[in-house]
């Protein structure tokens, strides 16, 4: 959704410096190639983001990040070292769900975000959260998926499983081979212990 948003910004080229304190006074040469690289170092870095994506005026989503950034090359690819908040909005600028990741890559020809580490997918009207610890957003297609383990809590009910995939906004997701099921009494006398259902294999 945002592939081609960060081409407008206005960015810094990230300058090697002080080279010489890295190294001995006989130099590796493959050490120093390697971290002269050009696949290494990046083209361009911004920090403290905050990118507003909008259509015909009105805003879609925004997006915040400490720091970003782009690497050039056979697969060009854009860096998020830690990580990103994606918030999503209504027509009336009601925010509507949530992605949250502690790292994450994005492949530009691809239009694919690999989030990881601590990803949190949240729709705030139907008060679900999903927990999981790599998200594969297919921008193109505006899905969320991963194979990896996922915890989706909600009003009512924690469910487990290995799998998962959903429409961006989280609002219509399936888990594709569930663990189980916690259910959570929500009534107002509510029992001491609550029941943990394990689906039979």
């Amino acid at each position: 959704m945002f592939p081609s948003i960060f081409k407008q910004l206005t960015t810094s080229i990230a300058i090697l410096t002080g080279l010489a304190m890295l190294v001995s006074c006989q130099p590796d040469l493959k050490t120093i190639e390697s971290i002269t690289s050009e696949d290494n170092l990046p083209v361009e870095t911004a920090r403290n983001l905050r990118i507003v994506y909008s259509t015909h005026a009105q805003v879609q989503m925004t997006m915040e990040a400490p720091i970003m950034k782009r690497y050039e090359g056979e697969k060009s690819y854009m860096e998020l070292p830690q990580g990103f908040l994606m918030i999503f909005f209504d027509s009336l600028m009601n925010e509507t769900s949530r992605i949250s990741a502690k790292y994450a890559i994005q492949y530009d020809d691809d239009q694919l975000i690999d989030a990881r580490n601590d990803v949190v997918v949240e729709n705030i009207e139907n008060n679900e959260k999903l927990n999981t610890e790599q998200l594969i957003w297919d921008q193109k297609n505006e899905i969320i998926s991963t194979e990896k383990f996922v915890k989706i809590t909600t009003e009512d009910e924690v469910l487990f499983g290995d799998g998962f995939e959903s429409d961006d906004r989280f609002t219509s997701w399936v888990i594709k081979n569930p663990r189980g099921t916690f259910y959570v009494d929500t009534s107002e006398e509510q029992s001491d212990t609550d029941t943990l259902s394990v689906p039979e294999e």
